[in-house]
């Protein structure tokens, strides 16, 4: 009997290893029973909130027992697909799962509702990136005690907007990984969509964000209107980027974190439409009629769309939205293509100025003003020109060396294109005030206008971020041209005065002499008061250097000139001749007394007709005019005269230029001494 059992296999003939034995009746009836029992377990969950009117999610137990239950019966369900698959028990569970998802769908609808000011993007993108572990929570979550009492203890630390925020959030997500993950996907993205969609419409729409702003329309609308609008859409922009889109980015992803493919789908479909809106507006705003005007509020919109840049790329990162991506980028290159030719534009209506006007008085012409006020903003967006400007060198298209646009000291700012241009377009306006100055026939007056019009293009420069773009040396440059635009105003306008003094004021001379000069000197300088009563210098600074320097030409040598030859017995002769002409020197004491008053503006003090009340500069002014003895006629006509005579000497001698005020025009800064 042994060797029956033990043969040994025949060499030439092999059994076949037996078939493997049918699965234990014990096993399957044990698995059937534990799929039965979590139907069970689920029919019982699921009728009790079939007709249930109250939130299944205000109870996180009945929350979490009802999530579990529908875990059990898809394993029901997955274990009767493979074994039984016509079974009416498979039949039974997927009434069940039906049942069931129509309430989950019911509860993400009703959530999503009842916490839309809790799930408001600027809620959700304050917390998500504080709080990235608080909203953690999944399907699987509702079965542990465990992140219950983590959940709990976190949410003890926040306010309580920001709990209910956060477990909104959390339902949403345990809701939708359940439906996803029983193939009711399309079921629930709907709602969502839907719902999300809406709030994302309806705060674009808040923020002032138009859709369906067509290029035509944009190009008939008349400046002020577009204006407006483009001030609307720098206002809205960075709401709607950094907390409107990003938001609803971060609540897809936490919501959706379960599927990628469905994360971007949703997320795609509810701020697509909208974002292209808001980015096309830009890239038409470009297309449109290019004039200076528009140059600021485009830089202002390039400088919005590029700061915005690496939010735009992350949050619309998905390929199905790489079109709102494209039309960001399409914008900054239509804008920048629109600042070059508008910033070309603005250097070619400089050159072809034709204007024939001139600046009264030798004043600030309007075009030194406007290209100035210009390019001082521009200065102002000098970052965004230099991104704008990166690949487009700028060669200087004259033979003037490179230091002329620039601070040598500071090489950045050489080597900065902005500057060079910036520089480049000052040059152009001062060359073109150079062919302005021509057209005044007094070459001192021609001289006067290019100091005016200097001395405020570098109080502009000095007033703005020019300043740091130019350098300082391009500043001191400048103003050495100032002062010698000054001097050949100096010389031009005043040679006539100073060569009526002598070359050697302390030389003998005659009396005829001496009173030919100061005639001639009287002469010149009424002469250089009419030319100039109307002549101008705006600059204080400007205007008080050219007094001192006058004053430094003039004053000495008539000082000199004056006190060897301006004695007692001089000025009694000077007197008397000019007493024998009292009637006429009465008939223009007005004009008298506003020259004396810097050209004839503002008001001055009348001189008194009380001999007592006279106050003298000198005591021998005194002694002389009261050794006279004038009649009545006469001595109406001495308080003009001497008013005149000391206020002239007080003026020119002491040079008390403190003592009068402020003079609006250049001309008569030193008034003469009446011979």
């Amino acid at each position: 009997m042994r060797s029956i059992f033990f043969k040994s296999p025949s060499p030439t003939r092999m059994t076949p290893p037996p078939p493997p034995p049918p699965p234990s009746p014990l096993h399957h009836t044990f698995s059937e029973s534990l799929m039965e029992e979590n139907i069970d377990v689920a029919d019982a969950i699921i009728t009790k909130w079939e007709t249930h009117v109250a939130s299944l999610f205000c109870d996180r137990d009945e929350a979490r027992q009802y999530l579990s239950s529908i875990k059990g019966l898809q394993k029901a369900m997955q274990y009767l697909a493979l074994h039984h698959s016509s079974s009416e028990k498979l039949v039974r569970a997927q009434t069940l799962m039906q049942t069931a998802m129509k309430r989950l769908e019911k509860e993400f609808y009703q959530i999503l509702k009842s916490n839309r000011a809790y799930l408001d993007p600027e809620s959700v993108s304050a917390h998500s990136t504080s709080r990235p572990s608080a909203s953690r929570s999944s399907f699987s979550d509702f079965e542990e005690e465990d992140f219950e009492n983590e959940s709990r203890d976190e949410n003890d630390s926040i306010p309580e907007v920001e709990r209910v925020s956060l477990a909104a959030m959390a339902d949403l997500r345990a809701i939708a990984e359940a439906m996803i993950t029983a193939g009711y996907a399309k079921e629930c993205t709907k709602v969502y969509k839907i719902i999300r969609k809406s709030i994302v419409d309806e705060a674009l729409y808040h923020l002032g964000v138009e859709r369906g702003l067509s290029l035509q329309q944009i190009q008939k609308m008349e400046w002020e209107v577009l204006e407006v609008k483009i001030k609307t859409w720098l206002s809205a922009v960075k709401m709607a980027v950094k907390t409107l889109f990003y938001g609803e980015r971060i609540l897809c992803d936490q919501v959706f974190s379960i599927s990628a493919p469905i994360r971007e789908s949703c997320f795609t479909e509810i701020s697509k439409e909208g974002a292209l809106a808001l980015f096309g507006f830009p890239e038409n705003v470009a297309k449109g009629k290019k004039t200076p005007e528009k140059m600021f509020r485009v830089l202002d919109l390039y400088e919005a769309v590029s700061d915005l840049w690496s939010e735009i790329e992350s949050i619309f990162s998905f390929e199905s939205t790489s079109a709102v991506r494209s039309t960001a980028v399409n914008s900054l290159i239509r804008l920048g293509e629109a600042v070059r030719t508008m910033l070309a534009d603005f250097e070619t209506a400089i050159q072809k100025d034709s204007s024939k006007m001139t600046a009264p008085g030798g004043g600030v012409h309007p075009l030194t003003r406007y290209v100035m006020n210009y390019i001082s903003f521009l200065a102002d967006y000098s970052g965004i020109l230099s991104d704008i400007f990166a690949d487009w060198p700028f060669a200087i298209p004259s033979d003037l060396p490179e230091s002329y646009f620039g601070s040598p000291e500071n090489e950045e700012n050489i080597s900065s294109p902005i500057s060079v241009r910036l520089a480049w377009l000052v040059l152009v306006m001062l060359c073109k005030l150079d062919g302005k100055a021509a057209v005044y026939k007094d070459v001192a007056l021609s001289y006067l206008f290019l100091a005016n019009n200097l001395q405020y293009v570098i109080g502009k420069v000095r007033q703005s971020n020019l300043n740091f773009l130019l350098g300082d040396e391009w500043v001191i440059r400048h103003e050495q041209k100032v002062k010698q635009y000054a001097a050949n105003y100096e010389k031009i306008a005043w040679s006539k005065v100073l060569g009526s003094l002598p070359e050697n004021p302390t030389a003998e001379m005659s009396m005829d002499e001496v009173k030919d000069h100061f005639r001639k000197f009287n002469t010149a300088f009424e002469e250089a008061y009419m030319k100039q009563s109307s002549w101008v210098v705006s600059d204080p600074k400007l205007r008080d250097y050219m007094k001192i320097s006058l004053a430094r030409r003039i004053v000495p040598i008539y000082k000199e000139f004056y006190e060897m030859y301006g004695g007692l017995q001089a000025r009694r002769e000077h007197w008397v001749e000019s007493l024998g002409a009292c009637r006429q020197v009465q008939a223009e004491a007005a004009g008298v007394v506003e020259r004396v008053n810097f050209g004839g503006r503002g008001k001055i003090r009348r001189p008194p007709r009380n001999l007592g009340s006279w106050h003298f500069v000198d005591n021998k002014d005194k002694e002389a005019i009261q050794s006279f003895e004038f009649d009545a006629a006469v001595k109406q006509c001495i308080p003009l005269l001497l008013y005149q005579i000391i206020n002239g000497a007080e003026i020119l001698i002491r040079m008390r230029f403190a003592t009068v005020k402020r003079p609006i025009t250049v001309s008569v800064i030193i008034a003469p001494v009446p011979v």
